[in-house]
């Protein structure tokens, strides 16, 4: 298991459209888990409503942790979207 800490740079936070760009992503990667820690809540980083439920807002700090085949470059990639601000 690997895990990485990222900061939320979206303005509007993790809202429905980057959480289902996560979601979609990281769903890619069948055999790896991948969870995200905020806010006091552990959610599936695969599960849209989750991140939704989870209220990760601008500034937040989220821990990624990725469990699984391919674990670090899993991990990698859901960092990078974070630091990308998902592309907004």
């Amino acid at each position: 298991m690997v895990s990485k800490t990222v900061k939320v740079i979206n303005a509007q936070g993790l809202h429905m459209r980057p959480a289902g760009v996560f979601a979609k992503a990281m769903a890619a990667h069948k055999d790896c888990k991948v969870t995200l820690n905020a806010n006091g809540k552990s959610v599936n980083g695969k599960a849209v409503m989750q991140l939704m439920a989870a209220c990760i807002k601008y500034g937040c700090t989220v821990e990624i942790a990725c469990d699984g085949e391919d674990e670090q470059a899993v991990l990698d990639e859901a960092a990078a979207m974070f630091v990308s601000g998902f592309g907004e």
